[in-house]
């Protein structure tokens, strides 16, 4: 269902930008544009964490009282429970101050709608192919620094699995096991669609992740000038593999963005709030 006009409000995607890769912030703007051509919010309005505007400067361009923050990130972690705070001098989940309500919303791969955006992105990437009779991955970073991103991927490939589409789903990590590097052995069936549990198609998805499946035998140019994506499929190791680009950069989560939204206003009641605040 539509969601309704907000007379008065603004809204804030938050990414994590890049000085190095030009494709990084891209799925932002993409995203904040068809959101802007729906005509929901007053402003749609993008920051970043590497890259212009930063979260502190956006602050500056909203002309609304009620504000709307939504990480762009694939789960919680360092950036979306301190930087992003930080920055943006967040008290909690609502922060009231100089007459305005800011509501900061969980990062978009904590909403369930999350795995119909990997399904829709598994089926373009591996078009005609009985699901019965394929593997599919969901690929995260994995590190022993912070388990979160892991146990994103891990939940949603229990979810697609629950499904009982495909043959089987499993989670694995660029950093950590079961190791992407082994999708070969840890798959069953012939057909193997492997999908980055990513935001942008940055340097894990263009660069990293095709050397660990074998696709390429070293690092390759930036994601818009890279032909990886569309080589499929891939015939390794005596399987068919196909290789999708980055969850993030799908369409569908200009959805995923609004029902976080929506989620927040959802659980409201149910949120702690401190007095509001007045800066100079």
């Amino acid at each position: 269902m539509a969601m309704e006009k907000r007379p008065g409000t603004t809204l804030v995607i938050v990414g994590h930008g890049s000085t190095t890769n030009p494709d990084s912030s891209e799925p932002n703007h993409r995203l904040a544009d068809a959101i802007r051509e729906r005509g929901i919010f007053d402003q749609v309005l993008c920051c970043f964490w590497k890259e212009e505007p930063s979260m502190r400067e956006v602050m500056h361009s909203i002309s609304s009282s009620e504000v709307y923050i939504v990480p762009n990130f694939i789960s919680e972690g360092y950036f979306t429970q301190t930087v992003i705070p930080r920055e943006l001098e967040l008290e909690g989940p609502i922060t009231r101050r100089n007459g305005m309500t800011i509501r900061y919303c969980e990062p978009v791969g904590n909403h369930p709608s999350m795995t119909e955006v990997l399904l829709k992105r598994a089926r373009e990437t591996a078009p005609g192919v009985p699901t019965k009779e394929t593997s599919l991955l969901i690929v995260g970073h994995g590190t022993n620094l912070n388990d979160n991103s892991a146990k994103a991927a891990k939940t949603q490939a229990r979810l697609l699995s629950e499904l009982g589409l495909y043959a089987e789903v499993l989670p694995t990590y660029m950093e950590e096991a079961p190791l992407i590097s082994d999708w070969a052995a840890m798959t069953t069936q012939q057909h193997v669609v492997v999908i980055p549990f990513f935001i942008s198609d940055g340097l894990h998805s263009y660069q990293d992740i095709p050397v660990l499946l074998g696709i390429r035998e070293e690092v390759g140019p930036a994601a818009s000038q890279s032909e990886v994506f569309q080589s499929n499929p891939n015939h390794l190791q005596g399987k068919e593999l196909y290789y999708g680009s980055a969850i993030g950069t799908d369409p569908m989560m200009a959805d995923v963005i609004l029902d976080q939204v929506k989620a927040f206003d959802d659980h409201e009641d149910r949120l702690p709030e401190k007095p509001e605040s007045v800066t100079a």
